[in-house]
């Protein structure tokens, strides 16, 4: 793993605000960038080789669009961890997931195309780890942007 320089946070921050919807929108960001397009995919590749970056793509708000969203916990006995992480996400519905130092350890965002399929998604979780699913749905929706000094 690599530490994170001015460029990547550059990009890092520039690319949280919105990716270009053209033809060639790895171009046209690293146009407003200033660098080569090869560049930039190449240092995108690598923020997400390294796990800098867990993730590089659209964020679609569920609820919006006529679907569901819900943040869920489980407490997963430390040994079973790795093998209950692969169960839940193999779950297409299952956005993200975090290991938490806490009673509940794994948390994770699930969302759906119809409100009703989260109750039958966390069932489906349940029965498949024989372990309790926590639901948190969401009572108020706050906006939390991850900015780097360059």
């Amino acid at each position: 793993m690599h530490e994170i320089d001015a460029v990547d946070r550059r990009i890092i921050n520039e690319l949280q605000g919105g990716f270009p919807l053209s033809p060639r929108p790895y171009a046209e960001a690293a146009e407003r960038l200033e660098m080569d397009e090869g560049e930039l995919i190449e240092r995108l590749q690598r923020l997400l080789d390294d796990g800098v970056l867990t993730r590089f793509g659209p964020m679609y708000h569920a609820e919006r669009m006529g679907g569901g969203l819900t943040l869920a916990a489980m407490q997963v006995p430390e040994d079973r961890f790795e093998a209950v992480a692969e169960q839940v996400n193999a779950h297409p519905e299952v956005a993200h997931n975090y290991a938490r130092d806490h009673v509940l350890n794994m948390w994770f965002v699930v969302a759906t195309d119809r409100p009703d399929a989260i109750g039958e998604t966390l069932k489906a979780i349940a029965a498949e780890t024989g372990l309790e699913v926590f639901d948190m749905p969401k009572l108020r929706e706050f906006f939390v942007g991850l900015r780097f000094e360059a």
